[in-house]
């Protein structure tokens, strides 16, 4: 018995590791100036479903079912007075529609590691959830999930790219 949970051990310790090392990505010298950011406040990840993209963005949510998305600064997570604002009107837009849940899809520029975007995405679609809930919108009815940096709006590289990829994404589903 003992014997067969050791093996489990090193298995799960080689599915770790090799996990790592599989998604490791070399840092560049702006990249490694990056802190990481503080994940006490998170309390619910959900998978949504992933469909394929085509063509070269991703197909804006920003007007579905009255729900507009959130732009973030660099390496941030917190809500900008904006950003507040425009929760408050989907905070409304989902207390007239008590039917209607939402997905907040996190999502992050091109810098930094594949860990660490998916961290920051994740963290951001928390804080514009947390958020909501402050505002009278039900936990229940909300849902996050980090794609990173994988579904940019913009292909480009440079800051007016980037600050378009740094967004968080509202996703009505019934």
């Amino acid at each position: 018995m003992k014997a067969m949970q050791m093996f489990k051990i090193a298995l799960v310790v080689l599915f770790i590791f090799g996990g790592l090392v599989g998604c490791a990505k070399p840092v560049t010298d702006d990249q490694a100036n990056v802190t990481q950011p503080d994940m006490s406040q998170q309390k619910e990840v959900k998978v949504a479903d992933d469909k394929p993209m085509h063509g070269d963005a991703v197909p804006s949510h920003d007007k579905m079912a009255g729900l507009k998305r959130i732009n973030f600064d660099f390496d941030q997570f917190t809500l900008s007075a904006e950003a507040r604002s425009v929760l408050g009107e989907n905070a409304k837009y989902l207390s007239a529609n008590s039917g209607v849940k939402a997905v907040i899809e996190g999502h992050c520029d091109e810098r930094g590691s594949d860990e660490y975007n998916l961290a920051l995405g994740e963290s951001r679609a928390i804080a514009a959830k947390n958020y909501l809930v402050s505002l009278g919108v039900s936990a229940k009815r909300l849902s996050v999930i980090s794609y990173g940096e994988e579904k940019p709006l913009s292909n480009g590289s440079g800051e007016s790219a980037w600050a378009q990829n740094r967004r968080a994404e509202f996703k009505a589903v019934n």
